[in-house]
């Protein structure tokens, strides 16, 4: 892969999550331990309580205390493992950059491996907790077991487009699992800044408005690191387009069919309602039209490869909504949810999921690239075909 050029932006938010990621790595490790031993210090409780109020954390601290205990080895081993996973992540990326690549390796390995311990520590607990004695209730716990789920798929996507040689898409399905696992520290930042915009507002509700919005910031971050590392305009297995204009038409509007749907059913519950849709619309429009200008600059500059994958996954968020509402309405008939837990739910999870498949289909895309080039190279020993020829 070609070295990141790294301009000042690009720099400057590498230095940011590397600081975010370092700053939480103890907070993670710490978070459970006084569950398991009342009084025992913990960062996050400890700065939360001095930024917020100790109120505001204590019960947060007393409505989990329940759940938590009856699965605490499972989770101390999945926050210890967590953390760890905060301080692995930067060091992979700075290997990558940096070409080292025996080292790169060597934590690579040592991070699927931390995954896949930690994300079945988390499963356990998931196991054992149903889903509306979950903190923060039933959506929580559906929006957790999808980024657990997105996590471990990510990781082993990675591992094995690594092991067949295919570096480009290997980086991209190990930012996206990363991704996931940075809706961790930005949570715990939201459990800070949200009550200044929402005074008195408990944690529990906090978190069902970070939960609107976190999805997709960390899946459009995910993009713009692989699109900063990658800097390629063109791609030699990759030409044509899988979405068009009359496609993206079409994603515009099935996404405008899906808010629709999805604004008609927060504003049926009051201020609840429209604070949640608040903090979903004003992200999602924004990240939405980001996504539509870099692919209609790439495309003016005759950037294929940048052109289709921007394009991908704005095809992929306009479709968001419409599967939030979809998904909404099989939660609350086949999960007996309320509306409203149903549609934080959907809306939780949508962008997060279509991200997923939006790198699917960029893999695809290389894939069948590579297997046509393959097709198209003559084997060794046979007569080179002649082409027709027409009178």
């Amino acid at each position: 892969m070609p070295r990141a050029t790294g301009v000042r932006w690009g720099r400057v938010a590498a230095v940011a999550v590397t600081v975010t990621c370092l700053a939480y790595a103890p907070i993670a490790m710490t978070e459970l331990w006084p569950y398991a031993r009342p009084g025992a210090p913990a960062f996050g409780e400890w700065l939360l309580g001095r930024s917020v109020s100790p109120e505001y954390v204590a019960a947060a601290v007393r409505d989990r205390t329940g759940p938590y205990t009856r699965s605490l080895l499972p989770l101390i081993l999945h926050s210890v493992l967590g953390g760890l996973l905060m301080l692995l992540g930067p060091a992979q990326l700075l290997t990558a950059v940096r070409r080292r690549i025996r080292l790169h390796r060597a934590l690579g390995i040592a991070y699927a491996a931390v995954v896949y311990v930690s994300m079945a520590g988390a499963a356990l607990y998931l196991a054992r907790t149903r889903p509306e004695e979950a903190f923060s209730g039933a959506a929580f716990w559906i929006v957790l077991a999808t980024i657990l789920v997105g996590t471990v798929f990510g990781v082993t996507f990675g591992v094995l487009t690594a092991v067949t040689g295919l570096p480009e898409l290997h980086q991209r399905w190990m930012l996206l699992g990363y991704g996931y696992l940075m809706t961790a520290p930005l949570l715990r930042l939201e459990w800070g800044a949200l009550p200044v915009l929402y005074p008195g507002l408990p944690l529990q509700d906090v978190n069902r408005v970070a939960i609107m919005h976190l999805g997709l910031f960390v899946v459009f971050g995910a993009l713009l690191a692989s699109r900063a590392l990658d800097r390629r305009d063109n791609h030699p297995l990759v030409s044509g387009s899988w979405s068009p204009w009359p496609v993206l038409a079409v994603g515009y509007a099935a996404g405008a069919a899906g808010l629709v749907r999805l604004a008609y059913g927060f504003l049926d519950h009051g201020t609840e309602g429209r604070r949640l849709l608040l903090a979903y619309l004003v992200p999602y429009v924004a990240v939405v039209a980001v996504l539509q200008l870099r692919a209609l600059r790439a495309g003016r500059r005759g950037a294929v490869w940048a052109r289709e994958e921007w394009r991908t996954h704005l095809l992929a968020l306009l479709l968001a909504p419409a599967f939030s509402a979809g998904t909404a309405a099989v939660c609350e008939r086949s999960l007996g949810l309320d509306a409203l837990t149903a549609l934080v739910a959907g809306a939780g999870i949508g962008c997060g999921f279509l991200a997923f498949g939006a790198h699917a289909v960029v893999s695809l895309r290389v894939l069948y690239g590579r297997e046509a080039a393959r097709r198209r190279r003559p084997v060794p020993g046979s007569p080179a075909r002649t082409p027709l020829t027409h009178p």
